[in-house]
């Protein structure tokens, strides 16, 4: 079986995957406090991620190389993690009393029930979460199936890196996991908090509604801040690599404001209403108590006053490194700059302490 919740002790580097970039992330723990040792973002190439879906492994391999040269990271373990929508997730009731041995067994004797794919073509994980609410001698069992394909070309693309798969996890998990983090950063002080997290990349805006810390929704669209940058070249005639430095560094013409990123800023605010509107439609919920804003889009200026005056909610950027210190190699302004897109890398790199 394949550790998707995965049993370790070691350092464990969070490599997050995205269709635009490699994020890997490093942090040790003394106590209660996170220290982040060092970290690196690198851009993909155009294609080779697509969709989360990794098209070409060499490419995203020589990438990972890359970033963890330039993080210089002192592990060569790593935990990966794949997108919810490759995932099936099921909560199972089994007997109290079974060994992990046995449970194991039993599953692999029942899962076809349970996942619509060829089982020689997926790779499958279980947790046990606790007793069943509806009768004391069951657990309630989580089963995680995933295509192996989706697994193998991550491994793939880190053992060219230089690296060790040690854990794939789901990356709904790993948020949830960062979200502890945020969390202390909110106003509200309730314990069972509705808040969703607006995960805005490259290409893709994840939905994840959490309720008391536990992952009750998520779901996918496309749209994303690669919309931004094409916009930018399209205006201003630009190569990908230069309307996508540009946009991070400026020295845009003076009409930019006006009329690329403030129209792109109003598609964002419409983004996060029309998520929320699925969710609550699809949901016996009518609202949440906090919006946090994750990935690249994240980083706009402006963008959290904008989407709290369109949803009415308060709304806050994820930084996960907030109360954390910070080794020598890091340098934090550049932390700070990418810390709503490295949630889920932090998610994974938090593996090493469960």
């Amino acid at each position: 079986m394949l550790g998707l919740f995965g049993k370790k002790k070691e350092i464990l580097l969070g490599v997050d995957i995205s269709s635009s970039s490699v994020k890997l992330l490093e942090l040790s723990k003394s106590g209660e406090k996170f220290r982040v040792e060092s970290y690196a973002v690198e851009p993909l190439p155009a294609n080779c991620v697509v969709e989360k879906n990794i098209n070409d492994a060499e490419a995203v391999g020589d990438i990972v190389k890359k970033v963890l040269g330039k993080s210089r990271a002192s592990s060569r373990l790593a935990a990966v993690a794949v997108a919810g929508s490759a995932v099936i997730t099921k909560t199972i009731q089994m007997n109290s009393g079974l060994s992990e041995q046995e449970l194991e067994d039993q599953i692999s004797v029942e899962a076809d029930q349970y996942i619509p794919y060829p089982l020689d073509e997926v790779a499958i994980d279980f947790e046990v979460i606790g007793e069943s609410e509806t009768n004391s001698e069951q657990v309630d069992v989580l089963l995680a199936a995933c295509r192996r394909e989706n697994v193998e070309m991550r491994e793939d693309a880190l053992e060219i890196g230089g690296l060790n798969t040690k854990v794939v996890d789901v990356e709904a998990y790993s948020i949830e996991r960062a979200f502890e983090l945020v969390r202390e950063q909110l106003d509200d002080d309730k314990d069972d908090l509705t808040v969703a997290i607006v995960d805005i990349g490259s290409t893709m805006t994840t939905l994840s509604v959490l309720a008391d810390s536990k992952t009750i929704y998520t779901r996918e669209q496309l749209f994303g801040g690669k919309q931004l940058t094409e916009e930018i070249q399209r205006r201003y005639g630009l190569s990908v690599e230069e309307a996508g430095l540009a946009k991070k560094q400026g020295g845009l013409p003076d009409d930019y404001e006006r009329e690329v990123l403030g129209p792109f800023k109003d598609a964002v605010v419409q983004q996060v209403a029309r998520s929320l509107q699925f969710f609550f439609s699809s949901s016996q919920y009518n609202e949440v108590d906090c919006v946090v804003l994750a990935g690249g889009v994240a980083s706009t200026p402006d963008i959290a006053e904008l989407v709290k005056e369109k949803v009415g909610i308060q709304t806050v950027i994820a930084n996960p490194f907030a109360e954390m210190t910070l080794g020598a190699k890091v340098n934090a302004s550049a932390l700070s700059n990418d810390a709503p897109s490295l949630m889920i890398a932090c998610g994974l790199a938090m593996r090493s302490f469960d």
